[in-house]
């Protein structure tokens, strides 16, 4: 359980194109307030059903978003179901916290996350965080199946780099 931190504007789009619109700026407090409160619901809906699509088996599965922070709930299978599940959650462009109030079922050793930075590749944090770069395979399969190419990662994704099995 914890509170993690990411870019809020990095990441897949989640919310409606108008979020941030001239013609919300200019509706009344109230109904303003309410039209928020529907986005984010269907924001935490659809990432919901994402992570469903995932195969990431976390039984009771609830997300709720506010203020740029989504609150995420349930049991995961394991503890990389429920790191995966963090990060499916917090590379969405919008939020900028995660509160993870997730049950185990089978304890793992936490991996790390990392941010990557422009001018990042797999091979580069590899030799950062194993000291080769040939190891950057782990790392990709690590972040499966949110990442589906390792040449293909952004600035401000933040990434699972697990701790090497002996």
């Amino acid at each position: 359980m914890g509170l993690f931190k990411f870019i809020k504007s990095a990441g897949a789009k989640i919310f409606g194109a108008d979020k941030n619109s001239k013609e919300n700026s200019v509706k009344v407090a109230g109904e303003q307030e309410k039209s928020e409160e529907m986005e984010n619901e269907r924001a935490a809906r659809k990432l919901e059903e994402t992570i469903r699509d995932l195969s990431l088996k976390v039984e009771n599965l609830k997300i709720t978003i506010k203020n740029e922070m989504a609150k995420i709930s349930g049991k995961a299978l394991d503890q990389t179901t429920r790191e995966k599940v963090i990060l499916v959650v917090g590379n969405v462009e919008g939020i900028s916290q995660v509160e993870d109030n997730m049950e185990v079922d089978r304890k793992e050793p936490e991996a790390v996350f990392h941010t990557v930075e422009r001018g990042d590749s797999l091979s580069k944090i590899a030799k950062e965080h194993y000291g080769s770069a040939n190891k950057y395979q782990i790392i990709f399969e690590a972040n499966k199946p949110m990442l589906t190419d390792p040449d293909k990662i952004y600035p401000g994704q933040v990434l699972r780099i697990p701790a090497l099995k002996e």
